[in-house]
């Protein structure tokens, strides 16, 4: 009996309905479709996170120079401080406001008679001790439900205090996942941020990397892998990133784009207001970052830069291949599950593959269609009641726009390089391997006891699962409090983690529940 035969059968009719078209087994040739996107059974225990989540804690919060207020009860601001390890050095004003917890802590009094004045006197107290340029406010599940207009008092702000304040009205409740917040988070970015600094001069072959959050210090990996070929990094979205940077991107001449889930709607949108291309990029893997590199070079067209390229490729895997090869000795063969969100259960397939380990099983918590099947699909999702909750967000040309290529060279590009493209996660399995779509608990542990990978990649709300059960599981989302794994270095560094990892000797102390109830 297959994986997907073995754990549809437990369901009942209605729960069956619901998730056979989320599981599929990888054919190579075939062209395969996969629900996505959808509201997750009521009563199913789920690893998504919430609306709220996606806004504050994966896109905003990582912002340095910007006093991010999170509008509702404390339990909330568990996505207001220290949970992803989103790491940055203080701006040019010596300010780091990502290390503080701003939260209004909404009570019964406030939730009954409204939070708006306890929101404005939030911004005053922040104001007074921390003199922000820029506020941003992130209001939770309780706050949609009493009605607070969040937007007034922002715009209140604003004139109080002559600062850019901006509000997202991200409850938790909105949309299906956390993905939702993404989108709002996205869309507040270019209407109040993006775009409104012509000043200050850049360099040449200037970028904006999209979709990178500094997780363990992957941006400072990458960007000196950038800066030492020679590319001027505009900014950053988000990890490390200002606001004040994020101002002035849209003068640059590339958006790279890592994590596409996350930011694809502002790649989107800078293209059509400014004429700014964008490439899909993966910095996670030896032969991803080439690719990458070598796109990016194609790009610029610049004989320098080509070949800048390949001597830092050169330089780079030379130092690390010792290294690698170490590791690649005691991982060779090893299987592994990826269950995050964003890009990084297509990401870390590649680096996987650097050491001789298998995917066998993939998927997104928060992925819609086009993460898995590819960005040509999108004219044929069918979008449901949820996800019309959500602005879609139109633009036009700017006055600025500008255009960095030609109709002939984009076309060109366009197939030489897949310009602003994204084959999706299911191209990168390997024949019959796995591919399901927002995995619950209990198909987690119906999957290790099916599959059993040697490692499983994930978050922290199902690494727990993964560990009773005696298999390795590292976090994708933090990282267990290592990294860099972006980059060459980094790459060494995920294998060392991996080997310590599976080969600890804890794990012989470990019986998963299977062995007791079939030795029984």
């Amino acid at each position: 009996m297959d994986f997907k035969s073995a754990v549809l059968g437990k369901y009942n009719a209605r729960i069956y309905k619901n998730r056979k078209d989320h599981i599929l087994e990888v054919k190579e040739g075939l062209v395969q479709k996969i629900d996505a996107n959808t509201r997750a059974v009521p009563g199913l225990m789920t690893n998504r996170g919430c609306c709220y989540a996606g806004c504050k804690g994966v896109v905003v919060g990582p912002l340095k120079d910007t006093c991010v207020i999170t509008h509702g009860p404390i339990g909330c601001g568990f996505y207001s401080w220290g949970t992803r390890r989103n790491k940055a050095r203080p701006d040019a004003d010596g300010n780091n406001f990502i290390q503080y917890c701003f939260s209004t802590d909404m009570q019964e009094p406030d939730i009954v008679f409204g939070g708006e004045k306890k929101l404005k006197k939030a911004i005053d107290e922040v104001m007074a001790i921390f003199k922000p340029k820029r506020i941003m406010i992130c209001s939770t599940c309780p706050v949609g439900l009493i009605g607070d207009d969040i937007h007034a008092v922002a715009s209140q702000a604003e004139k109080d205090y002559g600062i850019t304040c901006v509000a997202f009205s991200c409850e938790g409740y909105k949309g299906v996942s956390q993905s939702a917040g993404h989108h709002i988070a996205n869309n507040g970015l270019m209407k109040k941020i993006i775009g409104t600094d012509d000043g200050g001069l850049l360099g040449p072959r200037s970028i904006n990397l999209l979709g990178e959050y500094n997780i363990g210090g992957d941006g400072w990996e990458t960007e000196r892998l950038l800066k030492k070929i020679g590319y001027h990094v505009v900014a950053v979205f988000t990890g490390d990133g200002s606001a004040a940077d994020i101002a002035r991107s849209h003068r640059a001449d590339l958006n790279l784009v890592q994590c596409h889930r996350s930011i694809n709607y502002v790649a989107e949108m800078m293209k059509t207001a400014f004429g700014v291309n964008w490439l899909k990029v993966n910095f996670i893997g030896l032969s991803s970052i080439a690719k990458s590199l070598r796109d990016m070079a194609t790009f610029f067209g610049d004989p320098e830069i080509i070949e800048r390229t390949e001597a830092v490729i050169d330089e780079e895997v030379k130092a690390v291949t010792p290294e690698m090869a170490a590791y690649k000795s005691r991982l060779q063969g090893k299987t592994a599950a990826i269950f995050v969100g964003g890009s990084r259960s297509h990401h870390y397939q590649d680096l996987l593959r650097d050491f001789g380990v298998k995917t066998v099983l993939a998927g997104y918590e928060f992925g819609h269609r086009d993460d898995y099947e590819g960005r040509e699909v999108i004219p044929d999702i069918k979008e449901d009641a949820d996800s019309k909750n959500i602005e879609n967000l139109t633009v036009s040309p700017d006055r600025r726009y500008r255009a960095f290529l030609s109709p002939e060279r984009y076309l060109e590009l366009k197939e030489a390089i897949g310009l602003e493209e994204y084959a999706g996660l299911i191209r990168a399995m390997a024949d019959g391997g796995w591919v399901v779509d927002d995995l619950n608990h209990f198909e987690t542990e119906e999957m290790i006891r099916l599959l059993k990978p040697d490692l499983f990649f994930s978050g922290i709300k199902d690494k727990f699962v993964a560990q009773k059960a005696g298999v390795v599981c590292r976090q994708l989302h933090s990282y267990d409090y290592s990294g860099p794994y972006a980059g060459y270095r980094g790459a060494a560094n995920f294998g060392r983690d991996l080997t310590m990892g599976l080969y600890a000797p804890a794990w012989r102390l470990v019986t998963p529940p299977w062995r007791e109830v079939e030795s029984a």
